[in-house]
C-alpha cells in the first residue's frame, strides 16, 4: 500500500487524468478513488454516448461531485489543455486523445485480436470462449501500441452482453490500479510489442448493424441478440415494414422442413412466435416496438425481415 501512505502523507506530487464512461470507466473511477483517495486525479473527462441507453455520464458527474474532483465535458478544450498530469487513462473513450502526456488505454479484448471498435460485442458473437482487457500505450495506429498487461477469465453461452461486461470490469480496475501503482512508486511502465501477424480487426457498427439476419443458424443468431442488448442498441427486424426489438430469444428442437423459408414464423409457443432459420428454429420470448412495448401477436401468418 505504499502508493495510498505517500498520498495520504501528502508526500505525493504525481497526479493521474481520467477519460472514461459507460460503467466501466464510473467502476474503474471508484475503485481508483478507494485505492488511491481522490487527491491522485488532477481531473476527469466525460463525454455523452447516444449509441448505449446509460452512458453513466451522470453517475461518473456526481461521483466526482462527491469526491471534491474536478470533471470537464471533452468540448470544454481550453480547460483540459490546462491539465498538467503526465498521466492519462482512457477507459471506453471513442475519440482521439491529443496530448504529449503518457496515454493508457484499456481496451476490450485480448490484444492484438479484435483491434478495433466494440471488441467484446464481437467476442461473443463469434463464440470466443474466452474475453480479456489489455491496458496499452496509446499509438497512431489504433490499439497498435506496446501491451503493458492483460487480464483474461473464461466464459460460457449463453451470456448477455451487460452479464460479460459485469464480469470483465473488475479486470479494468485491476490493471488501471496495477499500473497506476507503477507510476506513483517511479517504477517504470514498461509495454511490449505486438505481434503484428497476429492482429485482427473489429469494425465499427452503425444502425444497419443491429438487424438480425433470418438466414444465419438459430444459434448464432441468439447469441447476435445477447451480444447487442442492453446497454446497447438491442438486436432488430423489421414485420410489416414497422422495427420490432428481440429482446429475449430460445433456441428449440428444430423440424424437418420440406421448404425451409428464412424469416416465417411456423407455430406459436405459450404466446411466442417460433422462427424458422437457415439452421435451427428460434422462440422470440420478448420483442418490443420502436416505443419499447411489448408486442403482441395476433396473427399466425407472420414473415419477419
Amino acid at each position: 500500500m505504499y502508493a495510498v501512505k505517500r498520498i495520504s502523507e501528502g508526500c505525493m506530487m504525481k497526479k493521474v487524468v481520467f477519460y472514461c464512461m459507460t460503467y466501466k470507466g464510473y467502476w474503474v473511477l471508484k475503485k481508483f478513488i478507494e485505492r488511491f483517495t481522490s487527491d491522485a486525479i488532477e481531473a476527469v473527462i466525460i463525454a455523452r454516448d447516444k449509441n448505449v441507453e446509460n452512458d453513466y455520464f451522470d453517475e461518473i458527474s456526481q461521483l466526482c461531485n462527491e469526491n471534491n474532483i474536478s470533471y470537464f465535458e471533452r468540448h470544454q478544450t481550453d480547460k483540459i489543455e490546462q491539465i498538467k498530469a503526465n498521466c492519462l487513462f482512457a477507459i471506453s473513450w471513442r475519440w482521439l486523445i491529443k496530448s504529449d502526456k503518457k496515454i493508457i488505454v484499456l481496451h476490450d479484448s485480448l490484444l492484438p485480436k479484435y483491434r478495433g471498435f466494440a471488441p467484446l460485442v464481437n467476442c461473443l458473437i463469434h463464440n470466443e470462449a474466452q474475453i480479456g482487457v489489455t491496458a496499452l500505450f496509446a499509438s497512431e495506429n489504433y490499439d497498435c501500441g506496446d501491451i503493458i498487461a492483460q487480464k483474461s477469465l473464461k466464459i460460457t453461452y449463453p451470456i448477455t452482453i451487460s452479464e460479460a461486461i459485469e464480469r470483465i470490469t473488475p479486470l479494468y480496475s485491476e490493471l488501471v490500479n496495477l499500473v497506476a501503482g507503477h507510476y506513483f512508486s517511479d517504477q517504470e511502465i514498461k509495454g511490449s510489442k505486438q505481434n503484428d501477424e497476429d492482429a485482427t480487426y473489429s469494425l465499427w457498427r452503425d444502425d444497419e448493424d443491429y438487424f438480425i439476419h433470418w438466414g444465419d443458424s438459430a444459434e448464432n443468431i441468439k447469441r447476435f441478440i445477447d451480444a447487442v442488448g442492453y446497454p446497447y442498441a438491442g438486436a432488430r427486424t423489421l414485420l410489416d415494414n414497422r422495427e420490432m426489438k428481440i429482446k429475449n430469444a430460445t433456441v428449440v428442437q428444430d423440424l424437418q422442413i420440406e421448404n425451409r423459408d428464412v424469416g416465417k414464423v411456423i407455430f406459436f409457443n405459450a404466446g411466442c412466435p417460433v422462427v424458422v432459420c437457415k439452421v435451427g428454429l428460434l422462440q422470440l420470448d420478448v420483442v418490443v416496438d420502436a416505443l419499447g412495448n411489448l408486442v403482441h401477436f395476433n396473427k399466425f401468418r407472420i414473415r419477419f425481415k
